[in-house]
């Protein structure tokens, strides 16, 4: 006779297939009852949008329909409360964080805005004027901050925490310097925000006057962590000129303030671009959307950043503009975005 013990033991193989560890031991799997050959249990999932949870709910019919008299198996869908996740998943203290003066968390809300360009090219400004900068890609769904400052190597590792690599003056650490190329990372919220907080607390960032955080798009477990993290981090949003991008600009601007984060101020890129034969600009991508938000949310509009070649080549070559032709034009503009940044930073 099959019994809940049995039911137990022959469970215990099924996995969590992101976690790698048995959904019994992890607490996921509860509530089991055996009778007249039929199995009932509950799988507590992490988050009810779990891609695998299909595959883990056939697993365990699989295994237990295996069993001799086990003729149904009926399995129930819940979610993990609060204190479960931060049992699973627990916050590891930001120990790297503790000589970090300043965090400026970089976020738009929206992708393609040149967000990671403007992270980069502000970090690497404000470490021109003298400052202690590290920089931290925390995009973790496409870490593109090795391509631009030319990284290939892991970062070393000194008693469980890691060594920030430095180039330019700045320490940087990526998602991208841990993963294989061209490795989609496929995590749910939980698995988001547990890499997040090591990645802030788990770098031996030493002392530094500013840490610039750059932010995936969107307003999900990244911007939260975040915000949950390092309550005293400020914030710059990017923005392009047309309605399109606005629209996820307000829901992080919404989020952020919610968490009673400070809004430094507001940029705009891809405002215009120069022609070449009459120096003119030209709007590409419309006017004014900037200006609207700033407006809207009583923000200062701190820049508006031309569509320049030279971003993208540096970008693409490992030499970010700030680096290649920081005397230009848009270089320029990058160093008041930095003043502004500082200016900012010294009036708390």
């Amino acid at each position: 006779m099959i019994d809940e013990q049995r039911i137990r033991e022959t469970v215990k193989v099924v996995q969590d297939p992101e976690l790698k560890k048995s959904l019994l031991e992890l607490g996921m799997i509860r509530d089991i009852s055996v009778a007249g050959g039929q199995v009932k249990l509950t799988l507590a999932l992490t988050t009810s949008k779990c891609p695998k949870k299909e595959a883990m709910v056939a697993e365990i019919r699989r295994v237990l329909e295996e069993l001799p008299g086990i003729s149904r198996v009926d399995v129930k869908l819940t979610i993990l409360n609060q204190e479960e996740l931060q049992e699973l998943f627990p916050k590891h203290p930001l120990v790297g964080v503790e000589k970090v003066r300043h965090v400026l968390a970089v976020a738009s809300g929206k992708g393609g805005v040149g967000k990671t360009t403007i992270a980069v090219n502000v970090a690497l400004a404000l470490a021109e004027k003298g400052n202690r900068v590290g920089l931290l890609d925390a995009d973790v769904y496409g870490p593109s901050v090795p391509v631009m400052l030319g990284l290939n190597d892991p970062p070393a590792w000194e008693n469980q925490m890691m060594i920030p690599a430095e180039k330019f003056g700045l320490k940087i650490i990526s998602l991208g310097m841990l993963t294989e190329k061209n490795q989609a990372i496929v995590w749910r919220g939980p698995l988001v925000s547990k890499a997040i907080s090591q990645l802030l607390g788990q770098v031996l960032w030493g002392d530094l006057d500013f840490l610039v955080v750059d932010l995936p798009p969107g307003t999900g477990d990244p911007s939260i962590t975040i915000a949950k993290s390092i309550p005293r981090a400020a914030v710059l949003m990017v923005t392009t000129p047309q309605e399109v991008a606005l629209a996820d600009v307000r829901r992080a601007i919404d989020l952020f303030r919610k968490f009673d984060m400070r809004i430094v101020g507001l940029v705009e890129n891809m405002s215009y671009f120069l022609c070449g034969h009459t120096d003119k600009p030209i709007e590409i991508f419309g006017r004014g959307g900037g200006k609207k938000l700033s407006e809207e949310y009583g923000l200062s509009l701190l820049a508006k950043i031309p569509i320049d070649l030279k971003i993208g080549q540096g970008g693409d070559s490992g030499r970010p503009l700030m680096v290649s032709a920081a005397d230009s034009e848009t270089g320029r503009i990058f160093q008041s975005i930095a003043e502004e940044v500082a200016k900012d930073s010294e009036s708390l």
